[in-house]
């Protein structure tokens, strides 16, 4: 089954958590703080690898999760970081972060890869909070949170040469003359449900690889029949080879063919229309393609368009078709050295995070507060809220930030409740505050 579109949901792992420890050693009665970091959660990576042709799998699996880091230790044992997660798929796949539409990676050579998620760092351990007021301290830092990202996936063919035309123009029959590939033939509209590639060689060497573009009609841009499902891999090419049924066998006018599914290549991307291209008039073999044979190429011929006669039924001109394709292809972009130093794989990532400044602002609900911000909100999600000792350093940390001067400013009482991110604080004007998750 060919599988073009993928939905997905990626999560990198979470940090390891910081360490509380103390060291126990001989005739040493008061060993200091030797907790040791967490190690960082796995990131996810989405990888091309050359042996993958669709996105079938994703229609198995659609949830990806990369393992948390260890906490870390006493003796300043750092956790071990937990290995990235990697995804395979195949050349030629573009993804777009499914909640924004943006693109984010075009994963073109086997080796490219998108950094999807980045896994969280630990968390410090008691050692890191030790200061000389605070010489036991008796918390230590969570992990980082994971990121997580909903992306689709979208495969684009990578071939040089796009097979285009009406259905039943015999577009499939050409593929499998010229190349080795065995595409489903038969006499009804839509037999070729998925794009066929076939790798194709010159008389002089010149290898290049085409590929049949299934089920264009009139209207297929916007949806009418199954060729708007493939549109995308034309996008690709180089050059176009355009197919004519010049004998008319489904009773249509070659040249009005020819018109209409330009008309939807330019609708669906201009630049598809531009394409170089060369157009096969084929079925010459039947009688009824003479009465249409010396008007095509009239036709094309006023148009500056190179117009092949053949036949891919009995192969006649299938030869010469070739030898047309490989020269255009040589004058486009010369075959590539294959002594040329090969191209590093392009790595990419998901667009950085934005820092958000601090803000404080008070609700429409009598005695509630927000309060956002990078800084505030990760030292809230780092902080164990189990712990006395780390909550005291968490009040610190929001002094330290002028948090709490902002909420004396806005008339905060005593009681009144202080959201930040996921959780809620009870505002105290002098003393402890109190923390629970949002539920």
């Amino acid at each position: 089954m060919f599988v073009d579109e993928a939905h997905i949901k990626v999560r990198s792992g979470k940090g390891g958590n910081g360490s509380v420890s103390f060291r126990h050693e001989a005739h040493v009665p008061f060993g200091g703080p030797d907790g040791g970091d967490g190690g960082r959660g796995g990131d996810v990576l989405i990888v091309a690898e050359r042996r993958l042709r669709t996105l079938l799998e994703f229609n198995y699996r659609t949830d990806f999760k990369a393992d948390p880091g260890k906490a870390g230790a006493g003796t300043l044992k750092t956790g071990k970081s937990a290995k990235p997660l990697s995804i395979p798929v195949p050349p030629g796949t573009v993804i777009y972060d499914n909640d924004t539409g943006e693109q984010v990676a075009d994963l073109i050579k086997p080796g490219d890869k998108l950094i999807a998620a980045r896994g969280g760092t630990g968390g410090r351990g008691n050692k890191a909070f030790a200061t000389a007021s605070r010489q036991t301290p008796k918390f230590a830092e969570l992990g980082m949170l994971a990121e997580e990202h909903h992306l689709r996936l979208e495969l684009k063919l990578l071939a040089d040469v796009g097979i285009i035309g009406f259905p039943n123009v015999g577009k499939s029959t050409l593929i499998s003359v010229i190349s080795a590939a065995k595409p489903k033939i038969a006499n009804y509209p839509f037999t070729t449900l998925v794009p066929n590639l076939g790798v194709v060689k010159t008389p002089w060497g010149r290898v290049f690889v085409v590929a049949d573009m299934p089920g264009l009609i009139e209207g297929a841009s916007e949806g009418v029949g199954l060729g708007h499902q493939f549109l995308r891999h034309v996008e690709r090419t180089q050059l176009l080879v355009h197919v004519l049924d010049i004998a008319s066998v489904e009773g249509r006018d070659p040249l009005r063919d020819f018109e209409i599914i330009m008309a939807e290549l330019a609708a669906h991307n201009e630049r598809l229309a531009q394409l170089p291209q060369i157009v096969a008039l084929n079925k010459t073999d039947l009688p009824d393609a003479r009465e249409n044979l010396s008007r095509c190429e009239e036709y094309f011929t006023g148009k500056g368009i190179t117009a092949s006669p053949i036949s891919a039924a009995t192969a006649n001109g299938t030869t010469e078709l070739v030898a047309q394709i490989g020269k255009l292809l040589d004058e486009l972009s010369p075959a590539p050295d294959e002594f040329a130093d090969v191209p590093k794989p392009t790595v990419y990532e998901m667009p950085g995070r934005t820092e958000r400044p601090l803000k404080v602002r008070r609700a429409e609900e009598p005695g509630v507060f927000f309060v956002t911000g990078t800084e505030v909100e990760e030292a809230v999600a780092r902080t164990d809220m189990d712990s006395h000792d780390a909550l005291w350093w968490l009040q610190e940390r929001l002094d330290k930030l002028g948090v709490l001067r902002w909420l004396e400013g806005l008339g905060a009482n005593d009681k009144d409740t202080v959201i930040i991110g996921d959780f809620e604080m009870e505002y105290a004007a002098e003393g402890y505050h109190r923390f629970e998750e949002v539920v």
